[in-house]
């Protein structure tokens, strides 16, 4: 049955035909589906029924809705009802895009920029560009996502990526940026080496690489146990302190093998540049890394032993200071953010175990010091040389000089006579080098093919060596005026010191020679004074340090001489130069005395003791001062040890100094035996 469709001449039914016809075009532009272009056309047709049936035939209105509106006769009813479902429909339109717009904005900054490297890549391709620059930067990000970065990194590397994608390869900066790109992803920020824990297998290791060197290896002992209990611990800061050739560089190579850990030595002699230890800014061209860091780059790991050889040799200059540079490296409280100025980023240094080597500590700063646990290394005895070169040195040269399958035997007084007449050190470095001359003088003759047992000893090493280079120190000493032994300390080790004085009319002036530092020249006025003040304890005539100049010299004058301890040397020799007594010669003596006579405590008394014994002496007059220092001292410095212990001059000079009845029978002794010697000699005959 057909209807026939309403007027539509009511000012209210046009007026919703209106509304209907806006709320479309706000649908069409709220959504592509609709086109705008049907907008026009309704407003040309005169029927408003039509148009309600088209608009609703155009919307994606649910089944219900549409059939709602085709039964709705009345028009004012259908356009409200259909005005209704645009209305929701709009709203619901707009809540979704609200929706989707939020969840745009939440998508994560990985999948943006995965997005614009997508939309990068295509619009390279249809301009046709080349595909060099696309692939490295596929090939950094597949790094920077590989490697375990820490989020401060990873997000310095990301803008440097963006930046380098931006960039010609052919421009100057796009060299610069790829560079320090490769530096900060290639750093082993998080990659750490197990530490082997097992303390026996440690100490296992550390005893059969070195003899002797006590204390360094219980420290690491102690380091790896604590951190054995505590699960985490910071690296420590040692500084091993010795003459030359005592094994503090290769004790640190030690210490690496025993841990797990890769080692990096580092060489500070002569360093003056402050950019060698933190880098160049990226502003300078051929801008690099300093070497803490390059090097922790090279090795590939977050916790190796650092060595850093010869701290004592830092230079400073106009270029900046290294020694303060190191500060930061070196300071448990502050490594674990350094920042070098090249990376600009904070490195975490506080799992490297830092050791530092030095012969000296005077030209440490003292801030840079009281940052490093300092352990001494000693010089060697001869019994520890002789098991030295019998376990490490020779099996070593031997090798080295192709005879490891010749039977070659070295007996104990061959290694003995090498170490007292052929080298004078505080190591074995010298040592070695004369065992190794002797092997490849042997390994001369093996390969003229003279090939048999050989067994050197002594005398063999004479015949290989050549005469002796020393003799003992003391063998041609007898007691004389005037001259008194001392012990001094130098970074090379312990040394004997002999005091020269003689006086000669003058006008009482002080001749001082030997390149004597200024502390030691003042020592030598202390001494003076002191024996002016008390001439008639005695005995001396004032009137003898006006009369006479006086010269003190001390042999070697090439070796730079200083330090306060040489006090007592130089008060025993003036003394015995004014009251004409003799000073006994197989005493040696050290120690700082002050203007009223005291005796203060000295250094270096270990290496002091050892030089004592290496000369043959075996008494020694020392500073009560340091008595309860010689507790820690080895049981083999000690032995056969007589010490007086002082504390005022008067007491060493009762000591040393003979009396004059004794000298004068001693002379008279002399020349009786010269007279009978002189009876018993008979003419002889020279036959042509």
């Amino acid at each position: 049955e057909s209807i026939p469709e309403p007027a539509d001449d009511d000012t209210e039914v046009r007026a919703y035909k209106s509304i209907a016809i806006e709320l479309l075009e706000k649908i069409a532009t709220e959504n592509n589906l609709i086109s705008p272009e049907i907008i026009p056309g309704l407003n040309n047709i005169k029927q408003a029924g039509r148009v309600a049936d088209i608009i609703a035939g155009n919307l994606d209105l649910p089944l219900e809705d549409r059939q709602a509106i085709l039964e709705a006769i009345d028009l004012k009813q259908r356009f409200k009802y259909l005005n209704n479902c645009m209305a929701e429909m709009i709203r619901k339109m707009r809540l979704e895009n609200t929706i989707r717009n939020n969840i745009q904005l939440e998508m994560s900054e990985d999948q943006r920029r995965y997005y614009l490297r997508e939309q990068l890549d295509a619009i390279r391709k249809e301009l046709g560009e080349s595909d060099e620059v696309s692939k490295e930067i596929l090939k950094w990000n597949e790094l920077i996502e590989k490697n375990n970065l820490p989020d401060y990194v990873k997000d310095v590397a990301y803008e440097e990526l963006e930046r380098l994608a931006t960039m010609q390869p052919a421009a100057s900066e796009y060299a610069v940026v790829r560079n320090y790109l490769e530096w900060i992803v290639n750093l082993p920020w998080r990659t750490y080496s197990k530490d082997r824990l097992d303390l026996n297998k440690i100490e296992q290791i550390l005893q059969k690489d070195h003899y002797g060197l006590q204390k360094p290896k219980e420290r690491i002992l102690e380091y790896i146990a604590v951190k054995k209990l505590k699960g985490h611990l910071k690296g420590p800061i040692l500084c091993f302190v010795g003459p030359p050739g005592t094994g503090k560089t290769s004790i640190g190579q030690s210490v690496a093998r025993a841990l797990n850990r890769k080692f990096i030595r580092m060489s500070l002699g002569g360093i003056h540049d402050e950019a060698e230890i933190r880098g160049h800014r990226r502003t300078y061209i051929g801008a690099m890394p300093g070497k803490i860091i390059m090097e922790i780059k090279r090795c590939g790991t977050a916790n190796p032993v650092f060595m850093l050889d010869e701290i004592d040799k830092l230079g400073r200059d106009f270029r900046g200071d290294p020694a303060s540079a190191l500060l930061e490296v070196l300071d448990p409280e502050q490594n674990h953010s350094f920042v070098d100025n090249y990376i600009n980023l904070p490195f975490d240094l506080s799992e490297v175990m830092f050791i530092t080597t030095a012969n000296s500590l005077d030209t440490i700063p003292p801030p840079l010091r009281d940052r490093m646990e300092i352990i001494e290394f000693n010089s060697y005895l001869e019994n520890e040389k002789v098991e030295i070169a019998r376990h490490y040195l020779i099996p070593k040269e031997k090798e080295n000089n192709g005879l490891k399958d010749q039977k070659i035997i070295f007996r104990k007084s061959a290694l003995q006579e090498i170490i007292r007449y052929y080298v004078r050190e505080a190591g074995v470095r010298n040592l070695q080098r004369r065992i190794g001359s002797i092997f490849r003088k042997i390994a001369r003759e093996v390969a003229k093919g003279d090939i048999h047992p050989r067994v050197i000893d002594a005398k063999s090493v004479n015949s290989y060596l050549g005469p002796r280079i020393f003799t003992l120190e003391m063998a041609n000493r007898k007691p004389e005026v005037g001259i008194a032994t001392g012990l001094a300390w130098t970074g090379f080790g312990g040394e004997i010191l002999f005091c020269e004085t003689i006086r000669m009319p003058g006008k009482g002036n002080i001749i001082l020679t030997g390149l004597l530092g200024e502390v030691m020249k003042e020592s030598a006025r202390i001494a003076l004074s002191y024996l002016k003040a008390n001439y008639q304890r005695y005995g001396l005539d004032p009137a003898d340090f006006d009369k006479y100049d006086i010269h003190i010299h001390f042999p070697s004058g090439a070796v730079p001489k200083d330090g306060p301890s040489a006090g007592i040397t130089l008060t025993t020799a003036l003394a015995s130069l004014f009251t004409g007594r003799k000073v006994k010669h197989d005493i040696a003596m050290t120690g700082e005395i002050t203007l009223t006579g005291k005796i203060l405590g000295i250094g270096g008394l270990n290496e002091k003791m050892l030089a004592a014994k290496r000369a043959g002496i075996n008494k020694l007059i020392l500073p009560k001062e340091n008595e309860p220092t010689i507790s820690d001292f080895p049981k083999d410095i000690l032995e056969g040890m007589e010490i007086t212990w002082v504390s005022d001059i008067n007491e060493v000079l009762d000591k040393v100094l003979l009396p004059l009845e004794t000298q004068k029978t001693e002379t008279q002794q002399k020349s009786k035996v010269k007279i009978k010697e002189k009876e018993q000699v008979k003419p002889q005959v020279a036959i042509a």
